[in-house]
């Protein structure tokens, strides 16, 4: 199924060309400069809780009717099977139908990422090339893992090489040590970032720095820095980060959505007041309680979360109220 390697170099050139001129300016915040994205990434994805009914099976009818709903609200654009997704709980088939399921109901101006990363290099590009066959716009490939020790860098440019080399559709890295207990090195990024195919990176790890230095050493790339928490994403947008890929967005995307915009039209301390409003919820969604958190809170702001699959458990009695009175202080309940 993989594109042959005789085509590689054919689709490399193809895309060096469709490099068009930057995106206007906004005032306030620039996104890197350079010499143009092939496609703009500015904004906020939320990447979608997978819907499964009481007997856990992939819940089509709920993921329609949480769509419905996001599409009032500017994401740029959504994404699916990512960590929030539970994509190791998918099966292949599951992953391609949810990819299906999701484009026929999204509006051709949003770009839909689809999670395609898999343990081995041919699986990778096995699944990315169905994944765009499926209808999504951009592969968004997690590092594989399970052999975290001989993930070198030289280990994982080559593998992301190939993976670019034989995508037809653009990748963004993924890194997410929280889930992997690996950090995409720097230095793999930098290199990554010359690839033609290679356009950005979602940064889970929350290392400020780290991100600042990502921004900062792929300005004359064709290469988007996206932060992968909204616990962070002002200081990412401060740093010159293009977007966010924040759980929190399943629950509060117009809020996040207004963050952007604030910073974009650099209101800084309107766009901190409603930060600092943000922290702790996100917090909650992701490092506290997870999945789990991020689907209990969906139900209380009009969304279907609904149960995990298998082997993560639901929230206890407690927990629940731990988090429901994180958004209650944080004035969202």
């Amino acid at each position: 199924m993989a594109l042959s390697t005789r085509l590689a170099l054919p689709l490399r050139s193809a895309l060096a060309a469709l490099r068009r001129v930057a995106p206007r300016q906004h005032r306030g915040l620039s996104t890197p400069s350079g010499p143009g994205h092939t496609l703009d990434l500015r904004g906020i994805f939320p990447p979608l809780a997978t819907p499964f009914s009481p007997t856990q099976e992939v819940d089509y009818a709920q993921l329609e009717g949480n769509l419905r709903h996001y599409a009032n609200i500017p994401f740029r654009g959504l994404v699916v099977l990512g960590s929030n997704g539970e994509y190791p709980y998918l099966a292949p088939q599951e992953r391609l139908e949810v990819v299906s399921c999701v484009r026929r109901a999204l509006p051709r101006d949003r770009l839909l990422l689809a999670g395609s990363g898999c343990e081995s290099t041919q699986a990778t590009i096995e699944l990315t090339v169905s994944m765009a066959e499926a209808g999504a716009d951009v592969a968004l490939v997690v590092t594989p893992c399970y052999y975290r020790g001989a993930m070198t860098s030289t280990a994982l440019v080559q593998h992301y090489t190939q993976v670019a080399d034989a995508s037809p559709i653009p990748v963004v890295l993924y890194s997410v040590p929280a889930n992997t207990g690996l950090d995409l090195p720097l230095e793999a990024v930098l290199a990554l970032a010359q690839h033609p195919n290679i356009v950005g990176i979602k940064d889970s790890g929350g290392d400020i720095t780290r991100v600042g230095l990502m921004v900062h050493k792929t300005r004359q790339e064709d290469f988007q820095v996206l932060a992968g928490s909204a616990g962070f994403l002002l200081a990412s947008y401060a740093l010159g980060a293009s977007g966010g890929i924040c759980a929190l967005a399943n629950v509060l995307g117009a809020p996040l959505c207004q963050l952007d915009h604030l910073c974009r039209e650099g209101r800084w301390q309107e766009a901190r007041d409603l930060q600092y409003r943000l922290i702790e919820p996100n917090a909650a969604v992701t490092r506290r309680f997870g999945i789990p958190g991020l689907k209990k809170a969906m139900e209380w702001f009009g969304y279907y979360g609904g149960p995990c699959r298998a082997p993560l458990a639901p929230l206890s009695a407690p927990q629940v109220e731990e988090l429901r009175s994180t958004f209650s202080t944080n004035g969202w309940l």
